[in-house]
C-alpha cells in the first residue's frame, strides 16, 4: 500500500474517532445533561445559530460557484469560511443546549409531522456530514485533489442540506412560538 493511502486511512480513522467523540458529547449534552439554571441567559443563541447556518450555506454556494469558474484560491476561502461558520455554530449550539435544553415543537401544531421529518433528516445527515467534511478538507489540504473532488461531490450537497435545514428548523420553531 502506498504511503499516501496509508496516511489517508489513518486520517479516516482519526476523523471517525474524533467525529464519534463529538457526536457522543453532543448526544450527552442534549439528552443526558439537565439544562443549566439559566432561564434568561443568552436568549439570542437560536437566532445566532440560524444566522450561522445561513452564512454557511451562502459560503458553500459561493465556494461551489468559484470552483466551477476555476478560481481555486477563492473557492478555498469560501469553503474555509463555511467551515468557520459551522464551527462557531456548533459551539453556539452546544452552549444553547447546555443552558436551555431541548426546544419542543408544539404537539397540537399541524406542521409537527413536517417539522419532525425535517429535523430527523437534519440530525441524521449532520452526523454523516461531520466526518465527510473533515475528510474532504484533509484531501484538499494534503494535496489529494482527485480524492477531494470525488468526496466533495457527496459532501457538498449533504453539508448544504444540513445548513439550509438548520435555518428551516429555526423558522419552524419560531412560527410555532417555540423559539
Amino acid at each position: 500500500m502506498s504511503n499516501s493511502k496509508v496516511q489517508a486511512k489513518r486520517a479516516w480513522l482519526a476523523i471517525l474517532a474524533i467525529s464519534g467523540i463529538a457526536i457522543a458529547f453532543l448526544t450527552w449534552i442534549i439528552f443526558k445533561e439537565p439544562p443549566a439554571d439559566s432561564e434568561n441567559k443568552l436568549l439570542f443563541l437560536p437566532m445566532l445559530n440560524c444566522f450561522l447556518n445561513g452564512c454557511c450555506a451562502t459560503c458553500l454556494v459561493l465556494g461551489f460557484r468559484e470552483i466551477k469558474r476555476g478560481r481555486v484560491r477563492v473557492h478555498m476561502r469560501w469553503m474555509l469560511s463555511a467551515f468557520v461558520c459551522s464551527t462557531v455554530f456548533l459551539v453556539s449550539y452546544v452552549l444553547h443546549h447546555h443552558l436551555h435544553g431541548d426546544t419542543k415543537f408544539p404537539v397540537d401544531n399541524g406542521l409537527r409531522p413536517i417539522y419532525l421529518a425535517v429535523l430527523a433528516s437534519h440530525i441524521l445527515l449532520s452526523v454523516v456530514a461531520l466526518p465527510m467534511i473533515f475528510m474532504t478538507f484533509y484531501y484538499a489540504l494534503s494535496g489529494g485533489i482527485a480524492a477531494h473532488r470525488r468526496l466533495a461531490k457527496f459532501t457538498f450537497p449533504i453539508w448544504l442540506y444540513v445548513s439550509v435545514t438548520g435555518v428551516l428548523i429555526f423558522l419552524f420553531l419560531k412560527s410555532a412560538g417555540a423559539a
